[in-house]
């Protein structure tokens, strides 16, 4: 999709990816379908293990039932409840914990170890980077080559994957990732040359509350993407009422990461060709309307 009201703000042609309208609602359906696609027939038949906030969630038990196998997904007692029926719509079988006191990982091991099922990570795997990229490989064939692309980056699957989309496809592209202010781990990152690890960042970005990044998707970004931006929750509701407004679509606050960082740059984008990826639309209605009361 393209806008002319952000086109003449920030005086450049802008491209908007939208992973909203993709099965589940969000880009994740690309990683978890080519990762247990991707699984020898012995293990995909034991079953998956995932453990997400909700897309991730919901791509792993729609990929699993599709492929004819069961999914087990580790989910947070507060996860949006849109996301959460969604993933039992699908057929998967959910075991919640608290995000604040308890490991996922711990527990998805556990569980993966208990039934022999094969754990799929919601950004820190090969197969799962490959497929995210898949989105700005799509964008770039369509559009045309860019000379900015803005990811929104939790853990870094969906940045990565599409960073080394952008350099296969586009080599003059700068890829820019944008994470919560709350929980810039990725940034911190990036600085130090090193994983740096945080607490469970408070952002209504829930698809970003990872507390850091992986080291498949941290080799990926410290070679290939060119800086790393934040955005408050603030601007990630102006966004969102953007969306609504003027495009006429909905985007959960995580999925305007990318749109935020764009807009906080400005009138220094001018002249350029800008790739946007909004990453999912999985927002309920009251917390739509909620945020927008605030």
């Amino acid at each position: 999709m393209t806008s002319r009201t952000v086109d003449e703000a920030l005086g450049a042609a802008v491209f908007f990816k939208c992973e909203n309208f993709q099965r589940t609602g969000s880009f994740k359906f690309r990683g978890a379908l080519n990762a247990v696609s991707s699984l020898e027939p012995e293990s995909r038949a034991r079953g998956v293990i995932a453990f997400s906030s909700g897309n991730h969630a919901q791509a792993v038990a729609l990929a699993a039932r599709l492929l004819g196998t069961d999914a087990t997904i580790v989910m947070p007692t507060d996860a949006p409840a849109s996301k959460m029926a969604a993933t039992l719509g699908y057929g998967a079988r959910v075991v919640t914990y608290d995000r604040y006191r308890e490991n996922r990982e711990d527990i998805a091991r556990r569980l993966a170890d208990e039934r022999g099922a094969t754990v799929i990570p919601p950004f820190d795997h090969p197969a799962v980077i490959a497929g995210q990229g898949t989105a700005a490989a799509e964008l770039i064939g369509e559009a045309g080559s860019l000379d900015a692309l803005f990811v929104c980056l939790g853990g870094g699957g969906l940045l990565s994957g599409s960073a080394l989309a952008a350099k296969a496809l586009s080599p003059g592209c700068k890829v820019y990732g944008v994470e919560p202010a709350a929980g810039n781990d990725g940034q911190l990152s990036f600085r130090q040359g090193s994983i740096v690890r945080i607490e469970v960042p408070t952002t209504i970005a829930d698809g970003a509350q990872t507390q850091a990044l992986g080291q498949h998707t941290f080799d990926i970004i410290r070679r290939d993407v060119a800086d790393i931006f934040t955005a408050s929750d603030a601007e990630l509701i102006d966004c969102m009422r953007f969306f609504v407004t003027r495009m006429k679509i909905v985007v959960e606050p995580t999925g305007c990461l990318g749109f935020a960082g764009a807009r906080g740059l400005g009138r220094s984008l001018a002249g350029r060709r800008v790739g946007i990826i909004i990453s999912g639309g999985n927002v309920d209605d009251r917390r739509l309307t909620d945020l927008f009361d605030v």
